[in-house]
């Protein structure tokens, strides 16, 4: 366990600097905010695409990883739906905010620096697999059924066509069809590119980190908790058994790819799940599970890490 904290620690302590910073004022939230948009829109995509420019084409795109992935999230998403009808929180919307904190990992801002010093510069490939599966599958799903709960007069389709299309702008998406590109064509970028890239890249983890912590200040649980509760247990027990269960069922025995796919899922649900809840009204409810998920994952990553350490996975 003392090595498996060896490597989460430094992660936790990132995300306590972040925290601490905001909170004293040495950064405001604003501050974090541009941070946030510079690690999305630069660092994190120069990342995902040097890593998958520098390997050949079999080696990163594995469609029965994919397939896991998916299969294990709309699980997790499928049980928020029924978890927020036992609630009493009944209605397309909520089931769709509950579903969607059970199923969408914070895999850019917590799970690439977790994976990448488990795993090391092979994390990329999981990583680019992940958000894939993420960003055109389970983010769309899950607010073409919050808009479809609110509008009676759009049909979910429309919804999700309309989530999907909107999905084009983000350079997340554009650095891993360009990295599937460079590798299909054995295309590698010129040195001075490449090491540019390089550079950026190297700043994700950190920048990523500090951002989180900063996000949580002001949260709080405002007496949610068993609604709060039961999101925490789908998002960091439910999705990772489920995904781990999907790629044991696929045969999915390449272990950076099986331990991947576990450890992303076990991430805390994604840093801007409040701003897309609060779309639906649900604002309050999804502040206070990003904070306890995220304050409850320091156990269960370190346990999850701790077994498939013990496993020989890693």
């Amino acid at each position: 366990m003392i090595s498996v904290l060896t490597l989460t620690g430094p992660i936790y302590l990132a995300i306590g600097l972040g925290y601490v910073a905001t909170r004293r004022q040495v950064f405001s939230q604003a501050d974090g905010q541009v941070l946030g948009r510079f690690v999305l829109q630069f660092a994190l995509p120069a990342m995902i695409f040097s890593t998958l420019a520098q390997r050949d084409f079999e080696e990163v795109f594995h469609p029965d990883y994919l397939l896991a992935y998916a299969l294990g999230s709309l699980v997790a998403m499928g049980l928020g739906l029924l978890w927020a009808g036992a609630l009493g929180r009944g209605g397309m919307t909520s089931g769709a905010v509950m579903g969607m904190g059970q199923s969408c990992s914070n895999s850019g801002y917590i799970g690439y620096p977790i994976l990448l010093q488990v795993l090391g510069p092979s994390a990329g490939v999981g990583m680019a697999l992940t958000l894939l599966v993420e960003n055109m599958l389970m983010i769309p799903l899950c607010l073409a059924l919050m808009q479809s709960g609110q509008a009676r007069d759009q049909s979910f389709l429309r919804s999700l066509g309309a989530s999907l299309w909107g999905m084009r702008k983000m350079p997340l998406i554009w650095a891993i069809v360009l990295g599937f590109l460079a590798s299909v064509a054995g295309w590698h970028p010129p040195e001075i590119l490449a090491r540019t890239i390089q550079m950026f890249a190297g700043a994700a983890a950190a920048a990523a980190l500090f951002v989180n912590g900063g996000a949580l200040v002001g949260l709080k649980l405002e007496g949610l908790l068993k609604p709060v509760a039961g999101v925490a247990l789908g998002k960091l027990v439910v999705h990772p058994l489920g995904v781990g269960l999907a790629l044991w069922w696929l045969g999915v025995a390449e272990p950076e790819l099986f331990v991947s796919g576990i450890v992303l899922a076990a991430m805390p649900m994604l840093g801007i799940y409040p701003l897309l809840a609060q779309r639906a009204g649900q604002g309050s409810f999804s502040a206070a599970a990003l904070l306890g998920t995220t304050i409850a994952s320091f156990a269960s990553i370190n346990l999850i890490l701790w077994g498939l350490s013990h496993g020989g996975w890693i």
